[in-house]
């Protein structure tokens, strides 16, 4: 194989394997804001991460993944990752996936007190 080829297959494999994670992500359009759900609940669980951090709550007698907003906005925002915590009560103000899925995307949540846009 060539240098100009190697070099070529390599960008190649660099450009499909950074879009990747663009396209795992889902878009907001998948969420519908018609019917805004808001909802008190402990968390059960909690991912920090990103793209955006998730945590679990049960509402309506199924566990529901709440998709909330990436770190750093959350961070800048007032909501570090202390705030989230198994067992804390949240308030979630929050759109469901429109194909039924057991999924929310919060726009603000409230806990210990203070009230935190995520969008």
């Amino acid at each position: 194989m060539s240098v100009r080829t190697c070099a070529t297959f390599c960008s190649l494999a660099v450009l499909v394997l950074s879009a990747l994670p663009a396209a795992a992500h889902h878009g907001w359009s998948s969420y519908d804001a018609a019917k805004a759900i808001k909802v008190e609940a402990p968390i059960e669980a909690v991912r920090y991460q990103n793209p955006h951090g998730e945590i679990e709550i049960d509402y309506e007698g199924k566990r529901w993944v709440v998709v909330l907003a990436p770190p750093s906005r959350m961070q800048a925002r007032g909501l570090p990752p202390e705030d989230l915590k198994p067992g804390i009560a949240i308030l979630i103000e929050a759109y469901p996936k429109r194909d039924g899925e057991t999924e929310m995307r919060a726009e603000r949540v409230t806990v210990n007190g203070k009230t935190v846009e995520l969008r």
